[in-house]
């Protein structure tokens, strides 16, 4: 008898770790009120804070994910917003760019993510139209490995940040989420209002290493989008 009770029970038990596993994350990128990417469209123009980019160059560090390509940083690269600081882990690609302006989607966009000494993930966007040559995508693009092996080191090949910045620092920011499972809300998203250039032909190598996984725009819900300068 006491083992014909506890069997249903262990499949409960089974079932509810497998919602808890599976099923809260899905739900959190189908229900939550603070998703990204989204339509900047009204925004609250501030006098600031600045972005301060304290960008160090490095040996490249790269991986191919199976997604997009990414380049990881070591400690000493970080972004300072007002008193905040939080410091650059990586950058990876998006296609197409997700985040729009006022309606107009990129054809891609850079996305470096931070996070600050108490655990803050902040990322920043850099937007692309299609125009001329990036001089960023010229040097990562061919080396992009061919398989998920994890990271690649090219000690001879320096890198920073600082190449993806746009010269005007002007920028958008909201709170959103990670835009992939588990959508995890509460990330500090920066959207740099200049977008940068890259060639297609640039696009076309990327896509054919890479499908698209651009998250389409996701719904306001009445958050503030703050607009600097």
């Amino acid at each position: 008898m006491l083992l014909a009770i506890m069997k249903p029970m262990q499949h409960l038990v089974f079932a509810a770790l497998w919602l808890a596993s599976v099923g809260v994350g899905a739900s959190v990128c189908d229900s939550g009120k603070r998703q990204s990417p989204i339509n900047i469209t009204a925004t609250e123009k501030r006098s600031g804070p600045t972005l301060d980019f304290a960008y160090h160059p490095g040996p490249l560090t790269i991986a191919n994910d199976g997604h997009t390509v990414r380049v990881r940083f070591d400690k000493g690269s970080a972004l300072r917003i007002g008193k905040q600081a939080y410091a650059l882990q990586q950058f990876h690609f998006h296609t197409p760019g997700g985040d729009q302006i006022r309606g107009e989607e990129f054809s891609m966009a850079a996305h470096l993510l931070h996070k600050s000494a108490s655990g803050q993930l902040l990322a920043v966007v850099v937007l692309f139209r299609i125009g001329n040559e990036n001089p960023l995508l010229k040097q990562v693009l061919p080396l992009i490995p061919d398989s998920r092996d994890g990271d690649h080191q090219h000690a001879h090949v320096s890198v920073s940040g600082s190449a993806l910045i746009p010269p005007d620092h002007g920028y958008f920011r909201y709170t959103g989420s990670l835009t992939a499972t588990p959508c995890t809300e509460g990330v500090e998203w920066v959207v740099m209002k200049q977008p940068l250039e890259l060639s297609r032909d640039q696009l076309e190598a990327y896509r054919q290493r890479f499908a698209d996984n651009g998250r389409a725009v996701q719904p306001l819900h009445q958050r503030i989008v703050t607009e600097v300068p």
